[in-house]
C-alpha cells in the first residue's frame, strides 16, 4: 500500500497508536495473495499496531467460511472476489453483523473508487470504504473507528454515499446496471478491461460456456451488439 490517502468520519478514542491497550483481530478477503501478504506485514504486529489478522480468503465462500468461524471485529472486505463480489459476502454475513453481542463489522478496501462499488457495499452493510492507496497507519486508525462502529471513509468518497442517501428523488445506481445480475456485472467488468473468456472462468471458477452465456446476457440486457460496445459502455460509467 502507499500513497498519502487519509480517511474521513467520526473518530474514536482507539486508533494503532493505543495498541499497547487494545486488540482488533481481523480477516483478511482480498482474491490476490500477494496484496493479503503486504497488508498483513503492513499491519499484523499486532504488539506495534495492536491488530491480529485471524484469518485470510480469496473468493465469497472461502469469506464466510473464515469468518463465520472465527467471528473477527473486523473484515477487511474486497469489492472484486470471484464468487459473487463483496456485496454477496456481505449478504451471506448479514446474521453476524446483525448480531446482538459483538457484530463482525466490514471496511472495504478496493482498488476500485466507482460510486456504484461504494454505495452497493455500503448499502449492503459495510461500515465503510477505503481504497488501496491508503496508508498502513491510516488504514489500522480505520479498522479501530470501524471496530467502534465508526463509519470511515477515503476522501471524496464520502460524497458518494451522502449524495445516494441524501436524494430520494434519483436512483443511486445506474438503472441499466440493475438490470444485471452480480456474476453478469463481475463479467462485464472483467471483458471491459480486456480479459479474454478463458481467464475469466479462470478468474470466476466457472466454464468458458458459463462466460459466454453470460456476455450474451449482458449484451441482450443493455442492448448492445458486441465487445467494443460493451468496453465503452462499461468505461463511460467508471466501470473498467
Amino acid at each position: 500500500m502507499t500513497g498519502t490517502s487519509g480517511t474521513t468520519g467520526t473518530s474514536g478514542d482507539g486508533g494503532g497508536g493505543e495498541a499497547g491497550s487494545r486488540r482488533v483481530r481481523v480477516v483478511l478477503v482480498d482474491d490476490h495473495r500477494m496484496f493479503r501478504t503486504g497488508v498483513q506485514a503492513e499491519i499484523g504486529q499486532t504488539e506495534t499496531t495492536g491488530v491480529e489478522v485471524v484469518g485470510e480468503a480469496a473468493d465469497v465462500d472461502q469469506a464466510v467460511t473464515v469468518i463465520t468461524a472465527t467471528r473477527p471485529e473486523v473484515v477487511l472486505l474486497d469489492v472484486h472476489l470471484p464468487g459473487g463480489g463483496g456485496v454477496e459476502v456481505l449478504r451471506r454475513c448479514a446474521p453476524l453483523m446483525a448480531a446482538a453481542e459483538d457484530p463482525v463489522r466490514f471496511l472495504a478496501l478496493s482498488v476500485s473508487d466507482a460510486a456504484e462499488d461504494v454505495i452497493g457495499v455500503i448499502r449492503g452493510g459495510a461500515r465503510g470504504y477505503v481504497t488501496k492507496t491508503i496508508t498502513g497507519t491510516d488504514l489500522v486508525d480505520s479498522i479501530f473507528r470501524v471496530q467502534d462502529g465508526d463509519a470511515v471513509f477515503s476522501p471524496r468518497l464520502a460524497g458518494f454515499v451522502l449524495d445516494a442517501f441524501a436524494s430520494t428523488d434519483a436512483p443511486p445506481v445506474d438503472e441499466d446496471m440493475d438490470r444485471l445480475t452480480q456474476r453478469e456485472r463481475e463479467v462485464l467488468r472483467l471483458i471491459a478491461r480486456g480479459y479474454a473468456y478463458k481467464e475469466i472462468a479462470k478468474q470466476l471458477y466457472i466454464s468458458v460456456k458459463t462466460v459466454e452465456s453470460h456476455v450474451s446476457a449482458v449484451l441482450r440486457k443493455l442492448q448492445l451488439s458486441n465487445r467494443h460496445e460493451l468496453t465503452r459502455w462499461a468505461t463511460a460509467r467508471r466501470l473498467v
